[in-house]
């Protein structure tokens, strides 16, 4: 079965017996694919009527998706979601983009005081066995002092954590009111883990999320009692099944990375290259990166139909002729804001271009289009962003007044003190 996260028969029946509900699958795509998932729900959170997206039944978070989710499992709103990911106006957004960047000098260090050790023995062992050195053998024993990644995403858990840790929110799956699953991979099995499920739910989900967003290769494995955990996209693409096997009858699904069609980017006057060879390594490594996972995805989402009757689900993603998701770095955040406002208006734009489509599988749900919304000139992002600005001009005005009367207060305090 597509995505299975290894539910008996039995408990996938009663899942499936269950009264339908509506669920949230998010899936990775790095800090700019997070951004992008913000945007994308700011347009459906606006859109849809008879539908909260902070209060579904249901989240599943994958990678960048897994912080989003286990926000809006939290209670968080997606106006909040903008001012913890995407609000610049306080010089640095509340989420500090450094948290996603911090080396892992430990692991640095512990690697290069065993590499002397290794160098050593491997010429002892070749002064032993002259006649049976392998150079490929020795290369690969060295390779243990190569850190298994670059950086350390403990503090995205440190974070989250501490976020988690205020009134009204819980950083424990067990405690939350609405189901959340956040999917990871264990290293050494290769096997999917769904953290947030019965045996998995007393890890905390700050953890959870830091595993599940643990990039090979570019993080280091997360170690979960004496488990290492890393990136949940490595085996599957979104985990949409995790919601539609726990009752989901609308599962509403955001993808942030799609290949790209260079040619027909072309066609429309938006192509950046006449062949996506000419822009280099990078550029050839992301259409690879991202046409694994996104045929993978196709192929889950394929089968959905046949396999959970009765059940609709709904995806939302970039076009695939759409630059600014290619050709931007899903680790950057200088674009950040252009990001999430691009989402919000392409969702408005494929909300109306879907609507014959969409309305009456909604419909099925209690949910509605709001078509006075999706006809008006579209500009949450722009408010949002000038709310922001407002805020911070207030707060610099607050600051100065208050530091003016200090100012007057020491002045009182010394001409009283001269007239004692």
């Amino acid at each position: 079965m597509a995505e299975s996260e290894g539910m008996s028969s039995r408990g996938a029946t009663r899942a499936r017996t269950r009264k339908p509900r509506i669920g949230l699958a998010l899936a990775g795509g790095g800090p700019l694919g997070g951004i992008y998932e913000v945007g994308a729900l700011l347009a459906l959170d606006e859109a849809l009527d008879g539908v909260d997206l902070s209060d579904v039944d249901i989240y599943v978070g994958v990678s960048a998706g897994a912080v989003v989710a286990s926000a809006l499992a939290n209670g968080f709103t997606t106006t909040q979601l903008f001012e913890l990911l995407v609000d610049e106006t306080g010089g640095q957004p509340r989420m500090d983009p450094e948290i996603f960047f911090r080396p892992a000098v430990r692991e640095y260090t512990s690697r290069l005081v065993a590499t002397p050790w290794l160098v050593v023995s491997e010429l002892i062992e070749a002064a032993r066995n002259p006649l049976d050195v392998n150079v490929l053998r020795s290369v690969a024993r060295l390779n243990q002092s190569v850190p298994p990644g670059l950086f350390d995403n403990t503090p995205v858990h440190e974070y989250l954590r501490d976020l988690y840790s205020g009134e009204g929110h819980s950083n424990d799956f067990r405690t939350l009111k609405r189901e959340l699953y956040v999917v990871a991979v264990e290293l050494d099995t290769g096997e999917t883990v769904c953290f947030g499920q019965p045996g998995q739910d007393d890890v905390p989900i700050s953890k959870a999320v830091q595993a599940s967003a643990a990039l090979p290769g570019m993080y280091l494995p997360v170690d979960i009692d004496g488990h290492h955990y890393v990136d949940g996209a490595l085996r599957k693409t979104l985990h949409a099944s995790v919601a539609l096997e726990r009752g989901a009858g609308l599962l509403f699904c955001i993808n942030p990375l799609v290949s790209y069609d260079a040619d027909l980017a072309r066609s429309r006057g938006k192509g950046r290259h006449d062949k996506l060879a000419h822009g280099g390594l990078a550029v050839v490594m992301s259409q690879t990166f991202r046409t694994l996972i996104h045929s993978r995805m196709q192929v889950g989402m394929g089968k959905y139909a046949q396999e959970y009757p009765g059940q609709d689900v709904v995806l939302f993603e970039p076009d695939s002729d759409d630059p600014e998701m290619f050709f931007n770095n899903v680790f950057s955040f200088a674009s950040r804001t252009r990001v999430c406002q691009h989402a919000y208006e392409m969702t408005r734009r494929e909300l109306r271009a879907r609507r014959q489509e969409l309305e009456p599988v909604l419909a099925r749900h209690g949910v509605r289009l709001r078509g006075d919304v999706l006809e008006a000139e579209p500009g949450r992002v722009d408010r949002l962003l000038a709310a922001m600005k407002g805020h911070a001009g207030a707060a610099r005005g607050r600051h100065a007044v208050l530091r003016e009367l200090g100012g007057t207060l020491d002045e009182l305090e010394s001409w009283l003190e001269e007239r004692s």
